[in-house]
């Protein structure tokens, strides 16, 4: 059996030993953020560089302003949203990419190399692809009439209280979307450890072609289900911990960089909200190093008996079960053999050594000196 570990503990190793995965993951997403920050920087840029209300920028950070800007972009023909909604498709290649490679390292003993983390990507990325469309699928049947709900529970409340009281009624609702949504994102995400774990193991080989890796999805659905129930008390808390711990570090540094903004140097601010977006990040990878510690303590293929493979020759009688174990070379097996040909005949039992004695028995043998002898 596979020896029993903390996930919590053992996934943020996992993590730990694999952390090129995560700098060449925060650096790709840095990298696409750059990019398509360039078109938006500079349409804010033909706005605010001819008008005095940029004053309220550049002194005092008006966040209305900055509000007011943005929707005007968002008008305008052309303007940010087709270039927010194309870096979708290239973020999505980046993950397709990196998560299989990153899910491969945690499971084997290679090194997160990006040449590994790429082949890797490659080799899974149809079948990431099939299980993010079922992700799409299945959430969508299950948070859509959530969703639906919520919206009429919001405008029942909205008729029927006011103020706080109204605020927690309706975030009543968002919290559970919320944990619904979560375990829904654990699940498939043991199916894409599963998937990664059942690709290392080969198909058998049919009309004598080549043996291949296992790119079976659906064989996955059943066993990450499984053990999703057998440790929910475990696995779902530790998710919702990281999530919150990585909202939590977004949430801290982007608000002291907010309060940061009226002073004439921005790198500071920059550094600071790229920590909270590492931060979140590493929490990301933990959340999948803990699920892969998880699947490890639960594989897809358990440890059994050895296969018993067909008779070839003479059963093994030490070790029946086993056939294939040699049998126990006798004296006629040797080569050359140690004595001569084997009769049939039987050896009789050689016959007991006669006792010895200290002295001889005086009822047997009687000798008197004395006496003539006759």
């Amino acid at each position: 059996m596979p020896e029993q570990r903390n996930i919590f503990l053992h996934g943020l190793w996992l993590t730990l030993r694999r952390f090129p995965a995560l700098l060449w993951a925060y650096v790709f997403n840095l990298g696409l953020a750059l990019i398509f920050s360039v078109p938006l920087h500079s349409q804010f840029s033909s706005i605010m560089d001819h008008s005095l209300a940029a004053q309220r920028l550049t002194s005092g950070f008006d966040l209305s302003l900055l509000g007011e800007s943005y929707g005007r972009l968002l008008q305008s023909p052309g303007g940010s949203a087709a270039g927010s909604y194309s870096s979708i498709p290239l973020y999505l290649l980046i993950y397709f990419l990196l998560v299989p490679g990153t899910l491969f390292c945690y499971q084997t003993k290679n090194p997160a190399r990006l040449s590994t983390l790429l082949h890797q990507g490659l080799l899974h990325f149809w079948r990431f692809v099939r299980i993010t469309l079922l992700t799409l699928i299945v959430s969508g049947l299950i948070l859509g009439p959530l969703v639906f709900l919520q919206g009429k529970w919001a405008d029942h409340v909205d008729d029927h209280a006011v103020g706080r009281h109204a605020f927690f009624a309706t975030l009543v609702g968002y919290v559970i979307i919320f944990l619904v949504a979560s375990i829904l994102r654990l699940y498939f995400d043991l199916v894409e450890v599963y998937t990664v774990q059942l690709g290392l193991q080969l198909r058998a080989p049919i009309f004598g072609k080549q043996a291949k890796p296992d790119r079976r999805v659906r064989r996955t659905l059943g066993p990450a289900w499984r053990t999703l129930r057998a440790n929910f008390s475990q696995a779902w808390p530790i998710f919702l911990f990281l999530a919150l711990v990585g909202a939590a570090a977004v949430i801290v540094t982007a608000r002291i960089a907010m309060h940061m903004l009226a002073q004439p140097r921005v790198w500071p601010a920059f550094l600071l909200c790229q920590l909270g977006l590492f931060l979140s990040l590493l929490t990301r990878f933990w959340q999948r190093g803990a699920e892969t510690s998880l699947a490890m303590q639960n594989p897809l293929f358990p440890p059994t008996q050895l296969p018993i493979l067909p008779v070839v020759g003479e059963v093994n009688p030490i070790d029946p079960l086993h056939p294939h174990h040699p049998i126990p070379p006798t004296a006629e097996h040797l080569d050359p053999p140690l004595s001569g040909p084997r009769t049939n005949e039987p050896i009789s039992n050689p016959e007991p050594a006669p006792p010895s004695l200290d002295e001889p028995d005086p009822g047997v043998f009687h000798h008197d000196p004395s006496k003539p002898t006759e």
